[in-house]
């Protein structure tokens, strides 16, 4: 078996270099951040001046439909996919790489990436269909297709979705999911490849509402948890709370000795803070519009399901992430770039001992498990869009567990590059495609401002909005009684 992972990564490596040389370097870190910012002010910084209308959508959004799952269903499926080893194993690998001020660019990337994340929901549920059970289906495929006419465009991202989510994403939170289990309590590799394959295989062949109903409870229990004691450690080191603050905004723009000078340090803390809190969040990567597409909204607006998926990237990044950077940071651990969950149960034994570390094995077995069966949900729609059917979702379903053993026996550096170069792919074709659909985002978000401000609770009606309705199904969109 590790002769065969040597040899497949060795052909890899060398691709895997040049994608991340050239769109990490070059276009996404800027384009990433300019995009958010486009978005972030055409909307009059919406993220922020709807965030408590946010949590008021969610909390009417609890039930779905016989087409479509709901809007907290929804959310909690994009949070399995988005809060991950990321939340974790990713946090100390920007800090250990990046320095401290790597902290400061996922919080900017996560604030204008609200923006992106609402902005490519809010398309995803315009334009979404139903399937031959129908079922809600949508994304970043189905807005290319029927909203720019560019098919091609839509072919080309599901491919790329169908290689990140349903393959190499699964693999890096095997990978990590190894590693804490493995340090932890000490099970073999075999073992533990074997009890991952046997409880996904159980889950995802149920498919999309299978994923859902699970994520319903699993997420906000992990979630809830992890952030109590994260809380704890920063309630008990409040004194040094703003040494650390302090340190990470100085560290952010070059202000902290730093390898490379000023410039060198400014431009570490940027690249690692926005990859890893792009690979966090997603928000831009066109991954959780796909299950955003599949909820039936309230209110019956496509803006609503766009403040929830908004809602998802405040959660994931700007507080699970900055959780795990303050307990880095407080526990005085040198993170090393590297083996991120080791650093992460180092930092945690410094405040709760041996039962540190076998708090975050577990917190990161929930983490990476649910983000493996929220990315098959990804992979199953794009699938479907390229018109696979049942033996298409059966090859799948089989190449996702599959990858879990890959991912298990794999090496840590080669897996997350691999992830970050197909991330970069996905990102910079959904990026192009939402800006050319800009418009149509501005004129729904406008529409859902005038119903409020009227009092109204927003609905939306294909037949009153004729210069949205070229690639809308009027049969979705239909009027209905305001909710």
């Amino acid at each position: 078996m590790d002769f065969l992972v040597q040899l497949v990564e060795s052909a890899l490596s060398p691709v895997v270099g040049l994608v991340n040389g050239v769109l990490w370097n070059y276009v996404l870190v800027y384009g990433l951040l300019g995009v958010g910012v486009f978005f972030t002010l055409r909307l009059r910084f919406l993220q922020i001046r709807r965030l408590p209308h946010m949590l008021h959508v969610i909390g009417r959004g609890t039930d779905g439909d016989d087409a479509g799952i709901s809007p907290f269903q929804a959310l909690c499926t994009s949070l399995a996919s988005r809060v991950g080893t990321g939340n974790l194993a990713g946090v100390a690998i920007a800090l250990g790489v990046g320095g401290p001020g790597a902290l400061f660019w996922m919080w900017c990337t996560a604030i204008v990436g609200m923006a992106t994340a609402y902005a490519e929901s809010t398309l995803a549920q315009l334009y979404k269909v139903r399937d031959a059970d129908g079922q809600y289906r949508g994304g970043p495929a189905y807005y290319m297709t029927l909203g720019l006419r560019k098919r091609w465009m839509g072919i080309t991202f599901a491919v790329a979705l169908l290689l990140t989510y349903g393959l190499v994403f699964s693999s890096v939170h095997a990978n990590a999911m190894a590693l804490a289990l493995g340090d932890a309590f000490g099970f073999s590799r075999a073992q533990i490849a074997i009890g991952l394959v046997l409880l996904t295989a159980v889950i995802i062949f149920g498919g999309l509402r299978s994923v859902a109903r699970f994520a319903e409870w699993a997420v906000p229990f992990m979630a809830v948890g992890y952030l109590a004691l994260a809380l704890w450690v920063v309630a008990t080191n409040l004194a040094e709370v703003p040494a650390v603050l302090s340190l990470v905004v100085r560290s952010a723009f070059g202000l902290e000795p730093a390898a490379g000078g000023v410039l060198g340090g400014i431009a570490a803390a940027m690249l690692n803070g926005v990859k890893r809190g792009l690979y966090s969040n997603e928000a831009g990567m066109g991954s959780a519009p796909n299950v955003a597409a599949a909820a039936t909204p309230v209110p019956h607006h496509p803006a609503s399901q766009g403040l929830v998926q908004s809602l998802g990237v405040f959660i994931d990044t700007l507080l699970i992430c900055s959780a795990t950077g303050f307990v880095i940071l407080l526990s005085g651990v040198v993170a090393d770039g590297h083996d991120g969950v080791r650093v992460t149960q180092q930092a945690m034994t410094v405040f709760f001992g041996e039962a540190g570390s076998w708090f975050v094995a577990i917190a990161m077995f929930f983490f990476a498990f649910t983000t493996i069966l929220g990315n098959y949900t990804y992979a199953e729609n794009n699938l479907l869009y390229l018109g696979g059917g049942k033996a298409g979702l059966l090859v799948l379903r089989l190449a996702a567990l599959a990858v879990i053993v890959w991912g298990v026996y794999s090496r840590v550096q080669i897996v997350w590059d691999a992830a970050d170069a197909a991330m970069a792919i996905m990102a910079s074709i959904n990026l192009v495609a939402i800006v050319m659909l800009a418009g149509v985002v501005v004129k729904l978000t406008r529409d859902y401002d005038r119903q409020l401000a009227a009092g109204r609770s927003p609905v939306f009606h294909i037949a009153d909005h004729a210069d949205l309705a070229d690639g809308v199904d009027p049969g979705i969109w239909r009027e209905r009684r305001p909710s």
